[in-house]
Protein backbone atom coordinates (compact mmCIF):
# COMPACT_ATOMS: atom_id res chain seq x y z
CA UNK A 1 0.00 0.00 0.00
CA UNK A 2 0.97 3.70 -0.21
CA UNK A 3 0.06 6.93 1.16
CA UNK A 4 -1.06 10.14 -0.33
CA UNK A 5 1.38 13.03 0.94
CA UNK A 6 -0.10 15.08 3.63
CA UNK A 7 -1.20 18.04 1.72
CA UNK A 8 -1.62 21.51 3.51
CA UNK A 9 -2.47 25.18 2.48
CA UNK A 10 0.45 26.71 1.42
CA UNK A 11 -0.10 30.20 2.91
CA UNK A 12 0.11 30.63 6.55
CA UNK A 13 -3.08 31.17 9.05
CA UNK A 14 -5.09 34.40 7.85
CA UNK A 15 -5.10 37.38 10.29
CA UNK A 16 -8.91 37.51 11.43
CA UNK A 17 -11.45 39.84 9.41
CA UNK A 18 -13.65 42.39 11.39
CA UNK A 19 -16.80 41.13 13.19
CA UNK A 20 -18.94 41.90 10.02
CA UNK A 21 -17.16 39.44 7.74
CA UNK A 22 -16.91 37.52 10.47
CA UNK A 23 -20.32 37.07 11.02
CA UNK A 24 -21.26 36.41 7.62
CA UNK A 25 -18.77 33.80 7.34
CA UNK A 26 -20.28 32.28 10.97
CA UNK A 27 -23.50 32.48 9.52
CA UNK A 28 -22.76 30.96 6.59
CA UNK A 29 -21.16 28.12 7.39
CA UNK A 30 -23.81 26.92 10.13
CA UNK A 31 -26.83 27.69 7.48
CA UNK A 32 -24.56 25.86 4.99
CA UNK A 33 -24.03 22.74 7.08
CA UNK A 34 -27.45 21.21 6.96
CA UNK A 35 -28.12 20.65 3.51
CA UNK A 36 -24.73 19.07 3.55
CA UNK A 37 -25.83 16.98 7.27
CA UNK A 38 -29.06 16.13 5.61
CA UNK A 39 -27.36 14.46 2.21
CA UNK A 40 -24.55 12.97 4.27
CA UNK A 41 -26.61 11.33 7.10
CA UNK A 42 -28.87 10.00 4.14
CA UNK A 43 -26.31 8.62 2.26
CA UNK A 44 -24.67 6.88 5.30
CA UNK A 45 -27.85 5.26 6.59
CA UNK A 46 -29.07 3.98 2.71
CA UNK A 47 -25.61 2.87 2.37
CA UNK A 48 -25.12 0.92 5.52
CA UNK A 49 -28.59 -0.40 4.93
CA UNK A 50 -27.62 -1.68 1.42
CA UNK A 51 -24.46 -3.00 2.74
CA UNK A 52 -26.10 -4.88 5.10
CA UNK A 53 -28.82 -5.96 3.05
CA UNK A 54 -26.98 -7.10 0.21
CA UNK A 55 -24.18 -8.38 1.84
CA UNK A 56 -25.09 -11.77 1.36
CA UNK A 57 -24.16 -11.60 -2.10
CA UNK A 58 -20.60 -9.90 -3.64
CA UNK A 59 -22.44 -6.77 -4.37
CA UNK A 60 -22.38 -5.62 -0.81
CA UNK A 61 -18.80 -4.70 -0.35
CA UNK A 62 -18.81 -2.98 -3.79
CA UNK A 63 -21.69 -0.89 -1.98
CA UNK A 64 -19.64 -0.45 1.19
CA UNK A 65 -16.31 1.21 -0.88
CA UNK A 66 -19.12 3.58 -3.02
CA UNK A 67 -20.07 4.84 0.54
CA UNK A 68 -17.11 5.33 2.00
CA UNK A 69 -15.51 6.93 -0.92
CA UNK A 70 -19.05 8.99 -1.00
CA UNK A 71 -18.35 9.95 2.73
CA UNK A 72 -14.66 10.92 1.78
CA UNK A 73 -15.85 13.03 -0.99
CA UNK A 74 -18.34 15.09 1.31
CA UNK A 75 -15.78 15.01 4.01
CA UNK A 76 -13.21 16.96 2.15
CA UNK A 77 -16.27 19.56 1.48
CA UNK A 78 -15.92 20.11 4.94
CA UNK A 79 -12.39 19.97 4.99
CA UNK A 80 -12.84 23.33 2.59
CA UNK A 81 -15.14 24.85 4.47
CA UNK A 82 -13.09 24.50 8.02
CA UNK A 83 -10.53 27.08 7.18
CA UNK A 84 -12.98 29.91 6.96
CA UNK A 85 -14.29 29.01 10.59
CA UNK A 86 -10.75 28.03 12.14
CA UNK A 87 -8.33 30.58 10.64
CA UNK A 88 -6.11 27.54 9.92
CA UNK A 89 -4.77 25.79 7.05
CA UNK A 90 -6.43 22.92 5.34
CA UNK A 91 -5.33 19.74 5.99
CA UNK A 92 -5.78 16.34 4.42
CA UNK A 93 -5.54 13.56 6.16
CA UNK A 94 -3.06 10.63 4.73
CA UNK A 95 -5.66 7.79 2.49
CA UNK A 96 -4.50 4.66 2.02
CA UNK A 97 -4.34 3.99 -2.47
CA UNK A 98 -4.09 0.48 -3.44
CA UNK A 99 -0.35 -0.57 -4.42
CA UNK A 100 0.74 -0.20 -8.34
CA UNK A 101 -0.87 -3.19 -9.84
CA UNK A 102 -3.48 -4.63 -7.50
CA UNK A 103 -6.33 -6.46 -8.47
CA UNK A 104 -10.31 -5.91 -8.05
CA UNK A 105 -10.82 -6.88 -4.85
CA UNK A 106 -7.49 -5.80 -3.51
CA UNK A 107 -8.77 -2.44 -4.50
CA UNK A 108 -12.41 -2.19 -3.51
CA UNK A 109 -11.25 -3.56 0.31
CA UNK A 110 -8.24 -0.28 0.50
CA UNK A 111 -11.20 2.03 1.64
CA UNK A 112 -12.25 -0.63 4.11
CA UNK A 113 -8.82 -0.84 5.74
CA UNK A 114 -8.57 2.91 5.91
CA UNK A 115 -9.03 3.85 9.75
CA UNK A 116 -9.89 7.85 8.21
CA UNK A 117 -12.57 6.76 5.70
CA UNK A 118 -14.32 5.07 9.19
CA UNK A 119 -13.67 8.63 10.55
CA UNK A 120 -15.84 10.03 7.49
CA UNK A 121 -18.77 8.04 7.13
CA UNK A 122 -19.17 8.50 11.64
CA UNK A 123 -18.74 11.91 10.41
CA UNK A 124 -21.35 11.70 7.97
CA UNK A 125 -23.97 9.94 10.48
CA UNK A 126 -22.88 12.11 13.69
CA UNK A 127 -22.52 15.76 12.03
CA UNK A 128 -26.79 16.06 11.62
CA UNK A 129 -27.43 15.94 15.69
CA UNK A 130 -24.53 19.22 15.84
CA UNK A 131 -25.98 20.60 13.11
CA UNK A 132 -29.87 20.87 13.57
CA UNK A 133 -29.84 22.56 17.10
CA UNK A 134 -27.17 24.88 15.95
CA UNK A 135 -28.84 26.00 12.44
CA UNK A 136 -32.17 26.33 14.41
CA UNK A 137 -30.61 28.89 16.98
CA UNK A 138 -29.10 30.23 14.19
CA UNK A 139 -31.87 30.94 12.15
CA UNK A 140 -34.17 31.81 15.02
CA UNK A 141 -31.65 34.58 16.51
CA UNK A 142 -31.67 36.33 12.83
CA UNK A 143 -35.00 36.22 12.79
CA UNK A 144 -35.93 37.99 16.03
CA UNK A 145 -32.56 40.35 15.56
CA UNK A 146 -33.90 41.39 12.14
CA UNK A 147 -37.25 41.66 13.22
CA UNK A 148 -37.57 42.33 16.44
CA UNK A 149 -34.88 45.68 15.56
CA UNK A 150 -37.38 46.82 12.80
CA UNK A 151 -40.24 46.30 14.31
CA UNK A 152 -41.50 49.45 14.15
CA UNK A 153 -41.90 49.71 10.75
CA UNK A 154 -44.55 47.54 10.65
CA UNK A 155 -46.64 47.37 13.79
CA UNK A 156 -49.32 49.38 12.23
CA UNK A 157 -49.86 46.30 9.79
CA UNK A 158 -50.16 43.24 12.46
CA UNK A 159 -54.14 42.77 13.23
CA UNK A 160 -54.55 43.71 17.31
CA UNK A 161 -58.12 42.73 18.49
CA UNK A 162 -60.13 44.60 20.79
CA UNK A 163 -59.69 41.33 23.18
CA UNK A 164 -55.97 40.62 22.21
CA UNK A 165 -53.40 41.06 25.31
CA UNK A 166 -49.42 42.14 24.22
CA UNK A 167 -46.85 40.29 25.94
CA UNK A 168 -46.14 44.02 27.29
CA UNK A 169 -49.73 44.27 28.62
CA UNK A 170 -49.35 41.33 30.27
CA UNK A 171 -45.56 42.36 31.66
CA UNK A 172 -47.18 45.37 32.83
CA UNK A 173 -45.46 47.92 30.54
CA UNK A 174 -48.81 49.35 29.65
CA UNK A 175 -51.33 49.42 27.14
CA UNK A 176 -50.63 50.66 23.67
CA UNK A 177 -48.52 50.32 20.58
CA UNK A 178 -45.38 52.10 22.52
CA UNK A 179 -44.58 49.67 25.39
CA UNK A 180 -45.44 46.66 22.28
CA UNK A 181 -43.06 48.45 19.58
CA UNK A 182 -40.32 49.10 22.88
CA UNK A 183 -40.63 45.46 24.17
CA UNK A 184 -40.02 43.91 20.82
CA UNK A 185 -37.29 45.96 19.83
CA UNK A 186 -35.08 45.53 23.11
CA UNK A 187 -35.63 41.73 22.31
CA UNK A 188 -34.29 42.39 18.46
CA UNK A 189 -31.48 44.70 19.93
CA UNK A 190 -30.49 42.09 22.09
CA UNK A 191 -30.87 39.16 19.77
CA UNK A 192 -28.91 41.61 17.10
CA UNK A 193 -25.83 42.53 19.79
CA UNK A 194 -25.27 38.91 20.84
CA UNK A 195 -25.76 37.51 17.26
CA UNK A 196 -21.95 37.34 16.59
CA UNK A 197 -21.18 35.75 19.92
CA UNK A 198 -24.19 33.40 18.75
CA UNK A 199 -23.04 32.51 15.61
CA UNK A 200 -19.61 32.52 16.76
CA UNK A 201 -20.11 29.78 19.46
CA UNK A 202 -22.54 27.62 16.71
CA UNK A 203 -20.08 27.62 14.12
CA UNK A 204 -16.96 26.65 16.40
CA UNK A 205 -19.64 23.70 17.53
CA UNK A 206 -19.45 22.55 14.30
CA UNK A 207 -16.09 23.40 12.92
CA UNK A 208 -14.94 21.37 16.07
CA UNK A 209 -16.61 18.25 15.74
CA UNK A 210 -15.55 18.31 11.78
CA UNK A 211 -12.00 19.05 12.95
CA UNK A 212 -11.55 16.30 15.99
CA UNK A 213 -12.69 13.13 13.28
CA UNK A 214 -11.96 14.57 9.84
CA UNK A 215 -8.57 16.17 10.30
CA UNK A 216 -7.34 15.41 14.39
CA UNK A 217 -5.71 12.31 12.93
CA UNK A 218 -4.20 13.59 9.89
CA UNK A 219 -2.62 17.06 12.58
CA UNK A 220 -1.10 14.40 14.87
CA UNK A 221 0.52 12.36 12.15
CA UNK A 222 1.32 15.58 10.52
CA UNK A 223 3.14 16.49 13.96
CA UNK A 224 5.11 13.30 14.38
CA UNK A 225 6.45 13.86 10.90
CA UNK A 226 7.15 17.15 11.47
CA UNK A 227 9.33 16.14 15.02
CA UNK A 228 10.78 13.07 12.92
CA UNK A 229 12.36 15.76 10.21
CA UNK A 230 13.73 17.81 12.74
CA UNK A 231 14.96 15.39 14.95
CA UNK A 232 16.92 14.09 11.20
CA UNK A 233 17.69 17.29 10.66
CA UNK A 234 19.25 18.40 14.02
CA UNK A 235 21.26 14.82 14.12
CA UNK A 236 22.32 16.01 10.10
CA UNK A 237 23.82 19.71 11.22
CA UNK A 238 25.31 18.12 14.23
CA UNK A 239 27.05 15.44 12.35
CA UNK A 240 28.03 17.70 9.64
CA UNK A 241 28.84 20.88 12.23
CA UNK A 242 31.29 17.86 14.04
CA UNK A 243 32.97 17.11 10.41
CA UNK A 244 33.74 20.39 9.75
CA UNK A 245 34.90 21.08 12.56
CA UNK A 246 37.33 18.17 12.98
CA UNK A 247 38.49 18.94 9.41
CA UNK A 248 39.50 22.77 10.30
CA UNK A 249 41.33 21.29 13.34
CA UNK A 250 42.87 18.67 11.54
CA UNK A 251 43.99 21.54 8.71
CA UNK A 252 44.41 24.61 10.94
CA UNK A 253 45.60 23.98 14.69
CA UNK A 254 46.82 20.63 14.69
CA UNK A 255 49.19 21.15 11.27
CA UNK A 256 50.36 24.31 13.59
CA UNK A 257 50.82 22.35 16.63
CA UNK A 258 53.05 19.48 15.15
CA UNK A 259 55.39 21.98 13.54
CA UNK A 260 55.61 24.13 16.64
CA UNK A 261 56.63 20.29 18.32
CA UNK A 262 59.26 20.01 15.62
CA UNK A 263 60.63 23.78 16.05
CA UNK A 264 60.71 23.30 19.61
CA UNK A 265 62.87 20.11 19.36
CA UNK A 266 65.11 21.70 16.80
CA UNK A 267 65.48 24.53 18.68
CA UNK A 268 66.73 22.44 22.11
CA UNK A 269 69.01 20.92 20.00
CA UNK A 270 70.53 24.00 18.18
CA UNK A 271 70.82 25.89 21.81
CA UNK A 272 74.26 24.14 22.82
CA UNK A 273 75.96 24.72 19.41
CA UNK A 274 73.86 28.15 17.77
CA UNK A 275 72.57 30.23 20.53
CA UNK A 276 71.63 32.33 17.66
CA UNK A 277 69.96 29.89 15.32
CA UNK A 278 68.16 28.14 18.80
CA UNK A 279 66.60 31.79 19.44
CA UNK A 280 65.16 32.43 15.58
CA UNK A 281 63.52 29.12 15.93
CA UNK A 282 61.99 30.32 19.31
CA UNK A 283 60.74 33.10 17.68
CA UNK A 284 59.64 30.79 15.06
CA UNK A 285 57.66 28.83 17.31
CA UNK A 286 56.26 32.36 19.16
CA UNK A 287 54.77 33.08 15.67
CA UNK A 288 53.12 29.64 15.43
CA UNK A 289 51.52 29.93 18.52
CA UNK A 290 49.86 32.91 18.14
CA UNK A 291 48.51 32.09 14.88
CA UNK A 292 47.52 28.74 16.41
CA UNK A 293 45.36 30.57 19.15
CA UNK A 294 43.93 32.85 16.86
CA UNK A 295 42.87 29.79 14.53
CA UNK A 296 41.21 28.46 18.00
CA UNK A 297 39.67 31.30 18.47
CA UNK A 298 37.91 31.80 15.44
CA UNK A 299 36.63 28.07 15.43
CA UNK A 300 35.77 28.85 19.51
CA UNK A 301 33.18 31.48 17.28
CA UNK A 302 31.97 28.59 14.84
CA UNK A 303 30.96 26.77 18.07
CA UNK A 304 29.88 29.15 20.98
CA UNK A 305 30.75 32.93 20.04
CA UNK A 306 30.81 35.13 23.58
CA UNK A 307 30.11 37.82 22.31
CA UNK A 308 25.94 36.25 21.23
CA UNK A 309 25.98 35.11 24.56
CA UNK A 310 27.00 37.93 25.79
CA UNK A 311 25.56 41.15 24.10
CA UNK A 312 22.67 39.46 22.21
CA UNK A 313 21.81 39.18 18.08
CA UNK A 314 22.18 42.01 16.91
CA UNK A 315 26.02 42.89 18.58
CA UNK A 316 26.85 39.43 17.25
CA UNK A 317 25.64 39.65 13.76
CA UNK A 318 27.71 42.93 13.99
CA UNK A 319 30.73 41.25 14.66
CA UNK A 320 29.74 39.33 11.60
CA UNK A 321 29.48 42.13 9.42
CA UNK A 322 32.26 43.31 10.30
CA UNK A 323 34.21 40.45 9.29
CA UNK A 324 32.83 39.74 6.11
CA UNK A 325 35.05 39.48 3.09
CA UNK A 326 32.10 41.38 0.84
CA UNK A 327 30.99 44.68 1.86
CA UNK A 328 27.80 44.47 4.29
CA UNK A 329 24.95 46.61 5.47
CA UNK A 330 22.82 45.26 8.49
CA UNK A 331 19.87 45.85 9.55
CA UNK A 332 18.70 44.05 12.73
CA UNK A 333 16.16 45.46 15.17
CA UNK A 334 17.45 46.76 17.99
CA UNK A 335 15.10 45.13 20.29
CA UNK A 336 16.84 41.45 19.89
CA UNK A 337 19.60 42.93 22.01
CA UNK A 338 17.74 44.39 25.27
CA UNK A 339 16.54 42.13 27.85
CA UNK A 340 13.06 41.80 27.31
CA UNK A 341 13.45 41.01 23.72
CA UNK A 342 15.76 38.51 23.56
CA UNK A 343 14.82 35.94 21.95
CA UNK A 344 15.49 31.78 22.67
CA UNK A 345 19.05 30.81 23.01
CA UNK A 346 18.45 28.04 20.56
CA UNK A 347 16.67 30.30 18.27
CA UNK A 348 19.65 32.76 18.86
CA UNK A 349 22.02 30.57 17.81
CA UNK A 350 20.54 29.23 14.46
CA UNK A 351 20.02 32.48 13.45
CA UNK A 352 23.44 33.57 13.97
CA UNK A 353 24.85 30.25 12.54
CA UNK A 354 21.81 31.13 9.44
CA UNK A 355 23.82 34.38 8.57
CA UNK A 356 27.24 33.05 9.29
CA UNK A 357 26.91 30.54 6.58
CA UNK A 358 25.01 32.40 4.33
CA UNK A 359 28.16 35.20 4.48
CA UNK A 360 30.70 32.67 3.85
CA UNK A 361 28.90 31.28 1.16
CA UNK A 362 28.62 34.92 -0.53
CA UNK A 363 32.41 35.19 -0.06
CA UNK A 364 33.43 31.67 -1.35
CA UNK A 365 31.07 31.69 -4.03
CA UNK A 366 28.80 34.18 -5.24
CA UNK A 367 31.59 36.77 -6.51
CA UNK A 368 29.34 39.79 -5.15
CA UNK A 369 30.04 42.84 -4.69
CA UNK A 370 27.65 43.77 -1.50
CA UNK A 371 25.19 42.18 0.32
CA UNK A 372 22.93 43.25 2.16
CA UNK A 373 21.41 41.11 5.93
CA UNK A 374 17.95 42.03 7.59
CA UNK A 375 17.07 40.21 10.63
CA UNK A 376 13.51 41.33 11.94
CA UNK A 377 11.38 40.28 14.20
CA UNK A 378 7.60 39.78 13.57
CA UNK A 379 4.78 38.38 15.96
CA UNK A 380 5.58 34.97 16.89
CA UNK A 381 8.66 34.34 14.02
CA UNK A 382 12.03 35.69 13.05
CA UNK A 383 12.63 36.50 9.75
CA UNK A 384 15.99 36.51 8.79
CA UNK A 385 16.82 37.70 4.85
CA UNK A 386 20.42 37.46 2.99
CA UNK A 387 20.69 38.79 -0.35
CA UNK A 388 23.98 39.69 -2.69
CA UNK A 389 24.00 40.72 -6.05
CA UNK A 390 26.09 37.82 -7.11
CA UNK A 391 26.35 35.51 -10.21
CA UNK A 392 23.38 33.22 -8.56
CA UNK A 393 23.04 29.59 -8.80
CA UNK A 394 22.87 28.57 -5.19
CA UNK A 395 21.02 26.15 -4.20
CA UNK A 396 20.11 23.48 -1.15
CA UNK A 397 21.49 20.33 -2.92
CA UNK A 398 23.62 17.70 -0.58
CA UNK A 399 26.91 18.54 -0.37
CA UNK A 400 26.49 22.37 -0.52
CA UNK A 401 26.63 25.02 2.24
CA UNK A 402 23.46 26.09 1.91
CA UNK A 403 22.56 22.48 3.20
CA UNK A 404 23.42 23.01 6.33
CA UNK A 405 21.63 25.94 6.87
CA UNK A 406 18.66 24.33 5.77
CA UNK A 407 19.05 21.78 8.62
CA UNK A 408 19.79 23.98 11.51
CA UNK A 409 16.43 25.98 10.42
CA UNK A 410 14.18 22.58 9.89
CA UNK A 411 15.61 21.36 13.22
CA UNK A 412 14.48 24.71 14.84
CA UNK A 413 11.03 24.23 13.29
CA UNK A 414 11.77 26.78 11.00
CA UNK A 415 11.67 26.83 6.72
CA UNK A 416 14.29 28.37 4.27
CA UNK A 417 13.31 29.31 1.08
CA UNK A 418 16.47 30.31 -1.31
CA UNK A 419 16.14 32.31 -4.81
CA UNK A 420 19.45 32.23 -6.78
CA UNK A 421 18.78 32.23 -10.91
CA UNK A 422 21.31 32.09 -13.08
CA UNK A 423 22.79 35.61 -13.13
CA UNK A 424 21.41 36.67 -9.66
CA UNK A 425 21.02 38.26 -7.53
CA UNK A 426 20.45 35.60 -4.92
CA UNK A 427 18.22 35.28 -1.65
CA UNK A 428 18.17 33.18 1.34
CA UNK A 429 15.27 33.76 3.20
CA UNK A 430 14.61 31.87 6.70
CA UNK A 431 12.06 32.35 9.14
CA UNK A 432 12.30 30.25 12.48
CA UNK A 433 9.79 30.60 15.47
CA UNK A 434 10.00 33.10 18.47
Amino acid sequence: MTAVPLATAPTPTTPAPGLGRRLLRDSGYVLAGLPLALVGFVLAVVGISLTAGLLVTTLGLPVLAGTLYAARALADLERLRLPAVLRQPRVRPVYLTPAPGAGYWRRLLVPMRDAQSWLDLLHAFVKLLVTLPTFVIVLVWWAVAVGGTLYFTYDWAIPHGPGQQDLSELLGMGVGPVPRIALNTSFGLFCLLTLPLVARGCARLQAGLARSLLTGVAEMRHRITTLEEQKRAAASAEASALRRLERDIHDGPQQRLVRLAMDLSRARQQLAVDPEAARRTLDEAVTQTRETLDELRALSRGIAPPILVDRGLPSALAALAARALVPTELLVDDDLGTPGGRLDPAVESTAYFVVAEALTNVAKHSRATACRVEVASRVGRLEIGVADDGVGGAHLAKGHGLSGIADRVRAAGGVLDVSSPAGGPTLVHAELPR
